[in-house]
């Protein structure tokens, strides 16, 4: 199974329209469009009777002491772990493509609607939901898809891992409010085959990505 995207290659930068923060001149960063790309994918195999996506970051910092911050940088020896950005289970098997836009067009404060969605899927919570618990402005659950927003001090450039899973069951045994763990749990032992495609982004100037 392959997974490719007509918004940006595999390994290369994530255009801004796809991002949740743009590169701004004052204040560091600025409001994106935070449009879902276009993904398709081919080479299904057989007996698959539902897709589970996931897009992850994992190179977000494991303490937030110097994010953001001004005169300080998040230092690249600095242990990383997941974030969830975009958790999709009951895809349907006859699909083979998602539009750029379709299931997110702006950034929305206060959160998405969810879990279900279009093609009949649903959408799990992103970590934007964890994120923003403590803002009165942007606080809500964040269902389906929230674009790159990486610390604009961070040393290091973040990728962004969308993984295609072609599953063995129609429904994902999870239900209610659920997030990438959860779906990762469920789906262990019904993979038939995963496909890959990783973009990067950075909102540090001194970084390249």
């Amino acid at each position: 199974m392959k997974i490719t995207s007509q918004s940006f290659a595999d390994g290369a930068r994530i255009p801004d329209e796809f991002a949740f923060c743009n590169p701004a001149d004052a204040g560091h960063v600025c409001l994106g469009a935070n449009r879902n790309p276009q993904l398709a994918w081919n080479s299904v195999p057989a007996g698959t009777r539902s897709f589970v996506l996931i897009c992850h970051d994992p190179d977000v910092p494991s303490r937030g002491d110097d994010v953001n911050q001004e005169g300080r940088t998040v230092p690249a020896s600095l242990p990383r772990v997941d974030f969830f950005h975009w958790v999709m289970v009951d895809l349907p098997a006859d699909l083979r493509e998602i539009a750029a836009g379709s299931f997110s067009r702006e950034v929305t404060p206060g959160g998405k609607p969810g879990p279900e969605t279009e093609h009949g899927a649903r959408h799990g919570i992103n970590d934007y939901t964890a994120w923003f618990a403590g803002d009165e402005a942007m606080r809500g659950d964040y269902y389906g898809y929230d674009g790159p927003c990486p610390p604009w001090n961070d040393e290091i450039v973040h990728h962004y891992v969308f993984t295609l899973y072609a599953l063995d069951v129609e429904r994902c045994a999870v239900e209610g409010r659920f997030g990438g763990i959860e779906v990762r749990n469920a789906i262990a032992g019904h993979i038939l085959a995963e496909a890959k495609l990783t973009g990067t982004y950075s909102l540090n100037p001194e970084v390249a990505g």
